[in-house]
């Protein structure tokens, strides 16, 4: 004859996976466990976020309110930098929250932190667009440039995306720039 006892499920309890014996743990006890950003590493990361986002905005500006030559090419090439700085801004943040820091996103922390100039109102011919959004790529890209080195000695892996966020940027700063550059001749 054959009992079966039948424990009463703790609250919080996992249970093991089928076929072997996952953790036994609650979940209380996994919160906020691991590597923890210090306040220099969350305020570099904060500084990047601020200028990705920043930049999202403004090449949303531009893309809303440019006209003139080649506007066509110049829209859509300001669609693949708005992708781009928004991609890397959920990076960004989400790395931040892996690290258990906090990233602020609020639109007054931005315009109060955010080291991009602003941008103009109003149509804006491209040309001037071109340049204008060149300066802002090149300053997000000063800005993850600026926090690197701290950021590569505390944390290797968020030091990774920033690689990630300096190629593409300083490729698409490239790429945009060279809408006005005129060749050189020998």
């Amino acid at each position: 004859m054959s009992t079966t006892t039948k424990d009463a499920p703790t609250k919080n309890r996992r249970r093991p996976a089928r076929g072997g014996s996952g953790p036994e743990t609650t979940d209380e006890q996994n919160a906020e466990k691991g590597f923890q950003a210090s306040e220099k590493l969350t305020d570099s990361l904060q500084a990047v976020l601020v200028d990705l986002i920043e930049l999202s905005i403004q090449g949303k500006q531009a893309h809303w309110n440019v006209v003139g030559k080649n506007f066509r090419d110049t829209h859509l090439q300001l669609d693949e930098i708005i992708d781009a700085a928004r991609e890397f801004s959920d990076e960004v943040a989400e790395r931040m929250r892996a690290l258990h820091a906090l990233p602020d996103g609020r639109s007054d922390t931005i315009a109060e932190t955010t080291t991009l100039p602003e941008f103009p109102q109003g149509e804006v011919d491209t040309s001037e667009v071109i340049d204008l959004i060149t300066q802002r790529l090149d300053a997000t890209v000063g800005t993850v440039r600026d926090v690197h080195d701290d950021v590569d000695d505390e944390d290797p892996t968020s030091a990774d995306i920033l690689h990630g966020v300096l190629e593409r940027l300083e490729q698409l700063s490239w790429m945009v720039s060279a809408e006005n550059r005129v060749a050189r001749t020998s």
